[in-house]
């Protein structure tokens, strides 16, 4: 984080620390309800795609491949059984998405009908 700004700094409702956390719990909650009805390419790695350990060791990375595009996160190994969905020991290659393009697909994805193809929206 930016000088003056840690897990602490808040928005005057939350801190930074209970956003990322909320982030996680989501992002666990899709991914796990995904995983279960054997929707979309969703698993889990300590290892990044070169077989490198992720940020070195005590990461992981959660990746889905929705319609509208791969969309992935990093966490803290502590977390790590809090996604139930398979576990691979090199993901997918990562696709170069942004944050911002991460957010876009997630949202595109979530404003096609079920079924849809959300591709190209």
């Amino acid at each position: 984080m930016d000088a003056g700004f840690d897990e602490n700094t808040s928005d005057g409702r939350h801190t930074f620390a209970e956003l990322y956390r909320y982030r996680m719990l989501y992002n666990a909650l899709a991914f796990n309800e995904w995983a279960e009805a054997g929707r979309y390419d969703v698993h889990k790695s300590l290892r990044h795609s070169d077989g490198e350990l992720c940020f070195g060791g005590g990461w992981f990375v959660v990746y889905a491949t929705l319609p509208t595009g791969q969309i992935a996160n990093h966490y803290e190994l502590r977390h790590w059984d809090l996604f139930r969905i398979p576990e691979r020991c090199r993901p997918v290659a990562w696709d170069g998405h942004t944050p911002r393009e991460a957010a876009a697909r997630i949202d595109r994805f979530l404003r096609v009908a079920p079924g849809g193809d959300a591709s190209n929206t």
